[in-house]
């Protein structure tokens, strides 16, 4: 015997969407939370540029520094000649040193030549000066490796001009001063002296010497 259902009984009609109005805003829920939203392709374009622009911008920039910093043979050689100046301009503040210790009287010997054709006019140290600094320094033709020692060799001629004054303030002839001024123009010839060697040699081997003291003043002059 057959047992009738009365759910699913075949006279009843099949339900619908439009029939139950609950169902069918339900199911409309559910297909937007199915929407995918998607980058605009623009944007993405956009920060791929930008980042592209920052990399040539950062490589460019790297270029021009190494351009600047460079330093082949002519330049070295020009470089480490410059610190001969302030050495020869000075050489008078070793009128102590030079006379008490041979070693160092045999290291100057071959600039003599040199240091006689220096100082034989007055106005060779003033004319020396005015070359290096406006046919150098300020000449953008030479590289920033150039101008920049050229500078530093400058101020340190410049700082002579301290020591020079207080001899010629005081004139210490005998005693205490006397003393204090042998040191104050041994020191001055010393710091000349390494300078020298420490400049040159660096200029050479193509790396950047920093002086103490002057190093800072000849970067502000450098452009």
């Amino acid at each position: 015997m057959a047992i009738s259902n009365p759910f699913f009984s075949p006279l009843s009609p099949p339900l619908t969407l439009s029939d139950k109005p609950h169902l069918r805003s339900s199911f409309l829920f559910s297909l937007s939370k199915l929407t995918i939203t998607k980058k605009p392709k623009n944007q993405t374009k956009t920060r791929t540029r930008r980042t592209s622009l920052l990399t040539v911008t950062a490589q460019s920039n790297k270029n021009n520094n190494k351009k600047d910093d460079s330093a082949d043979y002519p330049d070295r050689i020009i470089s480490a000649v410059c610190y001969f100046y302030p050495f020869f301009d000075g050489i008078q503040y070793g009128k102590y040193v030079i006379t008490q210790f041979t070693p160092i009287q045999v290291l100057i010997q071959p600039f003599i030549p040199a240091i006689k054709v220096f100082k034989s006019f007055p106005f060779n140290g003033f004319l020396v000066f005015l070359t290096l600094y406006f046919v150098v320094v300020r000449n953008n033709n030479f590289s920033r490796y150039v101008r920049f020692n050229t500078m530093q060799a400058i101020v340190l001629d410049i700082l002579l001009i301290f020591p020079d004054l207080l001899e010629r303030t005081f004139n210490f002839s005998d005693g205490f001063g006397l003393d204090l001024m042998m040191s104050l123009d041994s020191t001055m010839f010393l710091f000349l002296l390494v300078c020298l060697i420490y400049g040159s040699s660096s200029c050479l081997l193509g790396q950047v010497p920093r002086l103490p003291i002057v190093a800072e003043a000849a970067e502000r002059q450098v452009l």
